[in-house]
């Protein structure tokens, strides 16, 4: 997981309701920087040789890239660094594309924190694997993501528009870095559909199952 991310050790392991045991790798980008870009993205990426090296001597049945927006613009170049490893390496926005297969839910509405452009390759990806966007909205950020809050959230939901929500099968709540098991419960509620996030996809992934995380 990129390492300033210090919410994926919060949410995956309460999701795993006690199955799974977690370990962790910190992904330092060449430039040590934290700013979602361009950089930072091929540095995350570049990084995960050597993450893959320190979990290399204990017994595991998986890894995760625990960041969503590096394995969607930096697919080929993530496939290429993982090729020769031992483990089944799974990324974040795999692992919400094998939940959404699962659902059957072919259509989605989507909300970021990043940047607008990242959202927006985002959804050209999930539209290349035969997921469609009916809307998105993006809080427009490069860094910052642990502090975005519950109200943050849900007024990118209203952003969407009601027609975007209606039409979705799940609301995806991209992005391992910011806080989700909230939201996720809240939006289920009001919004009576699947609601899933990066982190959420990764712990049901894990479990094996593409049931809606429960609080």
């Amino acid at each position: 997981m990129p390492w300033a991310n210090t919410v994926v050790e919060t949410e995956v392991p309460e999701w795993g309701r006690g199955r799974t045991v977690w370990h962790y790798a910190r992904l330092v980008p060449g430039h040590g920087g934290t700013a979602l870009d361009e950089d930072f993205l091929s540095g995350l990426v570049e990084a995960v040789p050597g993450a893959l090296h320190q979990l290399s001597r204990l017994s595991l049945d998986r890894v995760y890239l625990a960041c969503t927006s590096a394995a969607f613009t930096q697919s080929d170049r993530l496939a290429e660094v993982t090729a020769g490893s031992q483990v089944r390496v799974v990324s974040a926005f795999e692992a919400i594309l094998v939940q959404l297969r699962e659902c059957d839910a072919r259509k989605i509405a989507l909300v970021t924190p990043y940047p607008r452009d990242i959202t927006e390759v985002e959804v050209i990806q999930f539209a290349e694997r035969g997921v469609l966007v009916t809307g998105s909205a993006s809080l427009g950020l490069a860094d910052g993501y642990a502090e975005v809050t519950l109200n943050q959230q849900a007024a990118l939901v209203d952003q969407l528009g009601k027609e975007a929500v209606q039409q979705a099968d799940a609301i995806v709540l991209s992005c391992t870095g910011w806080p989700t098991q909230a939201a996720i419960t809240m939006l289920r509620r009001r919004l009576g559909r699947l609601v899933t996030s990066s982190n959420a996809a990764i712990a049901q992934h894990a479990l094996g199952s593409a049931r809606e995380p429960h609080r």
